[in-house]
């Protein structure tokens, strides 16, 4: 959004401030400048002058010298321009003034200094320019001569400055708008914060009733089919156009914004659009048939070709302004080609109407036009403001006697829209601020800004143009950035504290790494995009579940289309990296999401679900990473009640050295040695080790609660059981055997041999365990110990194990 120090002080007459204060203030107030530009900052010394007699060069055929009257006398140049005659009033750079630029438009950072010489031996004491050497362009300045000096009109004084007379002695200022702030992305807008900020009267235009006695119904019918897309629609209608040039307050003010100046209809609506926010569209009502207005949707497949002649195509999305046969515009963006305002209009239709934000955005992207209109009805903005900017457009046509304005206006208006009220309490808004404002003090604030106060209620009344305010937190930020951010005292936050922590599934994931990190494993982080070909490298079967993946719409590559199932691929394609940049022992984990789809294609989004992944090579092996599982399992809550299938059937593990993790009857992960053919894949060559747990499985059974007990009183009893017992038995089986028979006394167990050779018979294995009893309320007997002993022998025999002799 940019403004003109001049406009912004057409509705704050009092405001004296430079830009830089402008800048500074307005900033701590909050509406933030980005920047400003001086318009005259490399313009000096240029004045009117009046040609009084002009000579040809007596020694160029090109050139001619004039006798230029200053007012303070007459000074000769010398020019090469052939538009200029005696009588005309021009703009004079005098000796050590300074121009923008060169006459072809190119600027000089700093000016072009301009000195007393002589052109082919007669003296120039100055310049005559053209609207380019003073920093401008025709385009800014229509009534100016293609290639030549710049003419004033008659009624200029001579000795004025031209810089003041051409309207160049302005700063354009440019404002960051938040999205929230749509008042301020116009005119008034900012110059009500202006007032407010420098606490100054706010006059803003003063609209008249317009129009003759005549019935715009009469002439124009108005039909809203959508009225969620369209909440209103104004239309007015002017006869007897008279097309021409705006009066030159009207094009400066427009060019100092950088619109283009084209005629009093075109600048009418663009100077309503920038003054109120409001955007505008005039169409010649003579080719609207029907003399119908029906704003509906487009039918999917539509064309329709815009007033840049540019054919768009549609859809029963975008939004459509049509008459009684066809579509003339596409709502808040622009205009059609069939409809289009010419020098031959003789009616003309204003219409000043509230579009839905959101959907103009997108259709400003189906059908690929972004507009001036299209970016400020994006923000939405407010639908009572339309008929204020139509009145003002249709004052304006009478004022500048560009036609006559038919009375009546056509309001289309659903649901009206009313003002927020706020509870206004002065106490809490200090106690939010660490401020001691009083409420008189506040309620001045808000009464500059345009708030009213209902003191019966204690509410303050929010217009509608402010869609910022809902709560007593937004009048708070009120009153502090008119009070000053830089006037508010340090205090310390009041209120009750509270303990912050995590949540515990974060604590969950905090564990797991510092377990990891304890057990020598750094942290990794991989891609979640992969590729399809990761499957084949991990030996997965064509039915794997694993094998259907979310495929990426626009990927980079196709190495990275798809969405990962599983986690592996990265793990192992790091451990890769490190085995061929030769580092020997290398341990890494990986807490990340994989992405399962419900089902393909997508009808829904993924489920994601965090793995935590280990993986290593080196010195380790299997029970090495088992114990490291383990010790995460202990450290959440979660000891002895796991178990370890070797079933476990995954492809890209070693067929003997993978189990799954089962804990509490479900599998909550897997663990294993990477299949060799799979090491080779990534081009490892060791043996390499890897464990993935599935983390939203484990939070229902982790826990953080720990109960102690006190040191125990009686002493141990130990007894060490050797047996011979058959290969296909797993530990973990004979453990739970001494679990469940080991009875009440059961203190613990401990596996502490383990030996195959000659000395077993074939298809046999000798396993050793060291079990504790002891009992909390007294000695144990031999009795005791003896019967439980029992009872584990006689279910170890029944698994067909003997005790070694």
């Amino acid at each position: 959004m940019n403004t003109s120090l001049s406009w912004i002080k057409a509705y704050v007459p009092d405001l004296d401030v430079t830009a830089q204060e402008y800048t500074d203030v307005m900033t701590l107030s909050g509406t933030k400048v980005e920047g400003y530009e001086k318009l005259d900052a490399d313009l000096d010394k240029i004045i009117i002058g009046q040609i009084d007699k002009i000579d040809k060069h007596p020694d160029a055929d090109k050139l001619i010298v004039c006798q230029v009257n200053i007012g303070q006398g007459s000074v000769q140049i010398v020019t090469g321009a052939d538009n200029v005659q005696e009588g005309d009033k021009v703009p004079v750079v005098l000796d050590g003034g300074r121009v923008a630029g060169g006459h072809d438009g190119s600027k000089t950072p700093g000016g072009i200094q301009i000195k007393k010489g002589k052109l082919r031996g007669v003296e120039s004491c100055g310049m005559m320019c053209s609207i380019e050497e003073l920093g401008s362009t025709k385009e800014m300045y229509p009534e100016s001569p293609d290639n030549g000096i710049y003419i004033f009109p008659e009624d200029v004084q001579i000795g004025a400055s031209a810089v003041e007379a051409l309207g160049l002695d302005d700063v354009v200022f440019e404002y960051e708008v938040t999205s929230n702030r749509v008042d301020c992305f116009s005119v008034i807008g900012i110059a009500r914060e202006a007032a407010a900020t420098f606490q100054k009267d706010f006059v803003p235009p003063q609209v008249k009733e317009t129009g003759n006695s005549e019935d715009v119904n009469q002439y124009i019918k108005v039909t809203v089919e959508n009225t969620d897309l369209c909440p209103r629609y104004c239309a007015r209608v002017v006869k007897n156009i008279k097309i021409g040039p705006s009066p030159k307050w009207m094009q400066r003010r427009l060019a100092s914004v950088g619109i283009r100046p084209i005629n009093n209809l075109v600048d009418i609506t663009n100077y309503v659009m920038e003054e109120y926010g409001q955007p505008m569209h005039a169409y010649d009502l003579d080719t609207i048939k029907g003399h119908e207005i029906v704003v509906k949707t487009a039918q999917d497949g539509d064309k329709f070709i815009t007033l840049d002649g540019q054919e768009r195509a549609l859809d029963g999305e975008v939004l459509m302004i049509c008459d009684g046969e066809k579509s003339i515009g596409i709502a808040g963006i622009m205009g059609g080609e069939n409809s289009m305002i010419t020098d031959n209009v003789h009616t003309m239709l204003f219409e000043a109407a509230c579009f839905d934000g959101v959907n103009i955005r997108k259709s400003s992207k189906r059908v690929g036009l972004r507009t001036d209109a299209s970016a400020k009805f994006e923000k939405g903005l407010d639908p009572n403001n339309a008929k204020a900017a139509i009145d003002r457009a249709c004052q304006l046509v009478e004022e500048m006697k560009a036609g006559e304005v038919v009375g009546g206006t056509v309001d289309v208006y659903g649901k009206v829209k009313e003002p927020v009220r706020v509870p206004f309490d002065a106490e809490k808004i200090n106690s939010m601020l660490g401020t001691d404002i009083s409420e008189e003090k506040m309620l001045g604030y808000f009464q500059k800004i345009g708030l009213e106060y209902d003191e019966a209620a204690k509410e303050v009344i929010a217009p509608t143009f402010r869609h910022d305010l809902f709560r007593l937190a937004d009048l708070a930020e009120e009153v502090a950035r008119f009070y000053g951010y830089d006037n508010i005292p340090t205090t310390l936050p009041k209120g009750e504290s509270t303990t912050g922590k995590l949540s515990f599934k974060l604590r969950i994931e905090e564990t797991a790494r510092d377990i990891a990190e304890f057990c020598g494993f750094s942290q990794g982080m991989t891609y979640s995009f992969e590729s399809p070909k990761v499957f084949d490298k991990l030996l997965l079967p064509q039915d794997s579940p694993l094998r259907r993946a979310v495929e990426i719409m626009n990927p980079l590559g196709e190495d990275y289309s798809i969405m990962r199932t599983t986690s592996l691929n990265g793990m192992l394609t790091s451990l890769a990296v490190n085995y061929n940049r030769r580092n020997k022992d290398v341990r890494l984990y990986e807490l990340g999401n994989i992405y399962l789809p419900g089902q393909l294609p997508l009808t829904e989004l993924p489920e994601e679900r965090m793995q935590l992944t280990l993986g290593m090579y080196g010195n380790g092996d299997f029970f090495s990473m088992k114990g490291v599982v383990e010790e995460f399992f202990e450290k959440i809550g979660m000891k002895d009640r796991e178990s370890y299938d070797p079933n476990a059937g995954k492809t890209y593990l070693h067929p003997g050295r993978q189990a799954n993790i089962v804990y509490d009857g479900k599998m909550i992960g897997y663990l294993g040695e990477i299949h060799p053919e799979v090491a080779d894949n990534y081009g490892i060559g060791e043996r390499v080790y890897i464990a993935v747990i599935d983390m939203p499985e484990i939070l229902e059974y982790a826990t953080f609660d720990r109960k102690y007990t006190g040191i125990a009183k009686y002493p141990a009893v130990t007894r060490d059981i050797s047996m011979v017992v058959p290969k296909h038995v797993l530990a973990g089986q004979i453990e739970d055997i001494i679990e469940k028979k080991g009875g009440p006394c059961l203190e613990s167990y401990q596996l502490f041999d383990l030996y195959e050779g000659v000395q077993i018979k074939a298809g046999y294995k000798s396993i050793a365990y060291s079990i504790v009893f002891r009992a909390k309320d007294k000695t144990l007997e031999e009795a005791d110990v003896s019967a439980a002993m029992k009872e584990i022998l006689k279910a170890l025999e029944e698994m067909g194990i003997e005790l070694r002799q």
